[in-house]
């Protein structure tokens, strides 16, 4: 069920497939709720004391009431605290369970959901999802349910009591009923569609606090302030007014069907009064009836009021069970890959991205000879990153099939082909975390530091690492914000040293980077490529001219492939991107290629 179908389904539906997260804690939930029933069952008592207290107390004299009632009356709200205690405690730690796993399986099948999936998506909609929508869920899921059980059985228990003791006044009380199951239906759907409205906006808002503090330098310098702080008012105005239409109709069910319960209490107090003169009750019967119908009204008016959090939570829940319930990324793959030998094979490849009015690859064929050095340019667009993303199945092809070491790529699982791929990419990711949790990340955790060591010393890293405060222990900040890009750069090839995988890809690793500091990351890349299948995305083309093999390509097809200086003679797109790269002004290898 994706978050389209969650919106079909009926409020019954969604509620028991949240109830079904409740069930690992049964034992303490299901203690809580007998503690509720017994709170439930002590309502009663009190009229009845009153009426005991009346009728034998005040009218019979009776002296055993002058201890027996005051004893009978701490005993009852004694027991009720502790129940009360009891249950509160027991349905906050399950509601806290509940949120940790929610969470926990929301972060999963992100970890697992396909790269398109977060082409279509905004960082800070789904942060939204996982911190705001989860307490609105536990809220529908544990105190809704909880005030829905205690109060329910609350008000059986006194509308017994009420039978019990005028079964024609009790009947009067219980024709209010209709009109206010009428009141909350109306308005819960009104509170539902609210409560969408209000998960959209909260997403938005995230969405722009996370691109305005991450991108912060570019705001300042471009005198962004103004457009990023109109761009917050509007959102958090349109999350106001879904808001607010939230609260008119949670604020508008609640006196309603309190002017109905009074109407139908003023009808019932009217006979009650006028059945004494007719001895068809006694004074103490009379003041038990009324206080029963009076203890009646706090926990209907919770009833009516239970509709607000109930909406909010069936609404929250349409948007966690529509990512839970999306398909994680393709893994029907059941071989398990040993280390490659690294031997790549496209044939016939062709890849269109969903949407899109042509393909970004067609009819590829090529084949890179394990230990290889493939390199890749073209314009921007031309199919080069959507090539490389091709090999870790970051995206699957349409056409054509990829083989590695002549077995397809669809038949391996995901985790052995993945296993078998290092990427150092011109966006360097790093964790807030230390220099050697960075180096050492994921399958490569439990490296020793010596194997740290060497691998920042293979990356030309060691030299700056060692000046740190703390060495390796140092931390880089988020996505290594205390580093220069050309330290963030050779931590990165760090950790592809560390991986040691056979299949290298380098996209753009040296742009944006200064002489020096791509000399030093050159120098370790040549290093890092001995013996490995290389794939180099050039953005620089004087970093490919020893390539074994330059492919061309222009508008996801391979125009032209060979060697550099054969391409040069060929006089053809390669060696036009080539003349314009280094005719022009400045440093040769300076200028991108466009």
């Amino acid at each position: 069920m994706n978050q389209t179908e969650a919106r079909t389904a009926t409020s019954l539906e969604i509620y028991r497939r949240l109830l079904g997260y409740v069930r690992p804690y049964r034992k303490t939930f299901g203690l809580s709720m007998l503690g509720m029933a017994l709170t439930a069952c002590t309502e009663p008592m009190f009229p009845a004391l009153l009426k005991r207290l009346t009728d034998s107390g005040f009218v019979a004299r009776n002296p055993s009431d002058l201890w027996l009632v005051p004893v009978a009356m701490v005993a009852i709200f004694l027991v009720r605290g502790l129940l009360t205690f009891f249950t509160s405690y027991a349905m906050a730690w399950t509601t806290s369970r509940i949120v940790l796993d929610l969470r926990r399986l929301m972060f999963d099948r992100l970890l697992t959901l396909p790269t398109r999936y977060y082409d279509d998506q905004s960082t800070g909609a789904l942060i939204s999802k996982v911190t705001y929508n989860v307490g609105d869920v536990t809220g529908a899921a544990t105190n809704v349910l909880t005030t829905s059980v205690r109060d329910s059985l609350t008000v059986l228990g006194l509308l017994g009591y009420l039978f019990w003791i005028n079964w024609q006044l009790t009947l009067m009380a219980l024709s209010v009923g209709p009109v206010i199951i009428g009141v909350v239906k109306v308005f819960g759907k009104r509170l539902r569609a609210a409560s969408r409205r209000g998960h959209k906006a909260m997403g938005m808002m995230t969405h722009i606090l996370e691109e305005a503090v991450g991108a912060h330098k570019v705001v300042k310098i471009f005198g962004g302030q103004a457009y990023e702080s109109r761009r917050f008012e509007e959102t958090g105005n349109e999350f106001r007014r879904a808001a607010m239409r939230e609260s008119v109709a949670a604020a508008a069910t609640v006196p309603l069907t309190h002017m109905a319960t009074a109407v139908s209490m003023a009808i019932v107090i009217y006979f009650a009064l006028a059945q004494p003169v007719k001895d068809q009750s006694t004074v103490g019967g009379f003041i038990a009836f009324v206080t029963a119908m009076l203890m009646l009204l706090a926990p209907v008016k919770r009833l009516t009021e239970v509709s607000a959090p109930l909406q909010r939570g069936l609404a929250a829940a349409e948007s966690i069970f529509g990512l839970l319930d999306e398909p994680a990324e393709a893994d029907a793959g059941t071989l398990a890959l040993p280390r490659a030998r690294g031997e790549l094979e496209f044939q016939g490849v062709g890849f269109t991205y969903e949407g899109a009015n042509r393909p970004a690859l067609a009819d590829i064929s090529l084949k890179v000879d394990a230990g290889r050095t493939i390199a890749l340019v073209g314009h921007s667009g031309s199919g080069k990153t959507s090539l490389i993303a091709l090999i870790p199945r970051f995206y699957h092809p349409q056409e054509g099939r990829i083989l590695l070491d002549g077995l397809d790529i669809r038949d391996m699982s995901l985790a052995s082909l993945r296993a078998n791929i290092a990427l150092v990419s011109q966006d360097v990711v790093l964790f807030n975390d230390t220099v050697a949790a960075n180096i050492a990340y994921g399958a490569s955790a439990g490296a020793t530091e010596e194997e740290v060591s060497a691998a920042a010393k293979a990356a030309n890293a060691w030299e700056f690492i060692q000046q740190m405060p703390l060495g390796l222990q140092t931390q880089v900040g988020e996505n290594g914000v205390k580093l220069s890009g050309g330290q963030r750069q050779r931590l990165a090839i760090a950790r592809a040293f560390l991986k040691n995988a056979p299949i290298l890809i380098l996209d753009e690793a040296t742009s944006a980077l200064d002489t020096q500091s791509e000399r030093q990351i050159q120098g370790a890349l040549e290093t890092l490529m001995q013996g490995r299948t290389t794939l180099v995305i050039a953005h620089r083309l004087s970093t490919v001219e020893h390539a074994d093999r330059i492919m061309v390509l222009d508008k996801g097809r391979i125009i032209e492939e060979g060697r550099h200086g054969e391409l040069l003679e060929k006089n053809g797109l390669y060696a036009s991107l080539y003349k314009l790269q280094f005719e022009a002004p400045g440093e040769p290898g300076a200028t991108a290629a466009p």
